[in-house]
């Protein structure tokens, strides 16, 4: 798992920093709305997961993973829009096969997780 968290950790911590980027171009085309919701839930994945790896049990360590998960799941939601919307023209293929996953990879690791339990 420790190889896992790391992989999870370093691909977390790449999409957040693409993530910057695209908020950056969509305030500058205009965009204020969607583009806040998509950086606070696409950079919240990884800092979730860094809370994790200090988490003071185990119990903690699911739940920061667990939050990990939910919060790629609503950043898909939010890229999905984006690319579904008729109102900004981005090409949003690598944001979406990056974040489907990252959410694979943490559905994995908190399912295995808590099987365990």
């Amino acid at each position: 798992m420790v190889k896992q968290n790391n992989v999870i950790k370093e691909k977390s911590f790449r999409f957040a920093l693409n993530i910057i980027d695209l908020y950056r171009k969509m305030k500058k085309d205009g965009e204020y709305v969607i583009s806040k919701q998509l950086l606070r839930s696409g950079t919240s994945i990884g800092a979730n997961i860094e809370e994790s790896i200090a988490a003071q049990s185990r119990k903690d360590f699911i739940n920061k993973l667990s939050i990990a998960s939910k919060e790629s799941r609503e950043t898909k939601y939010w890229l999905q829009l984006l690319d579904k919307s008729d109102h900004f023209n981005y090409n949003l293929s690598q944001y979406i096969f990056d974040i489907d996953e990252i959410v694979r990879i943490l559905s994995s690791i908190v399912k295995t997780l808590t099987s365990k339990n």
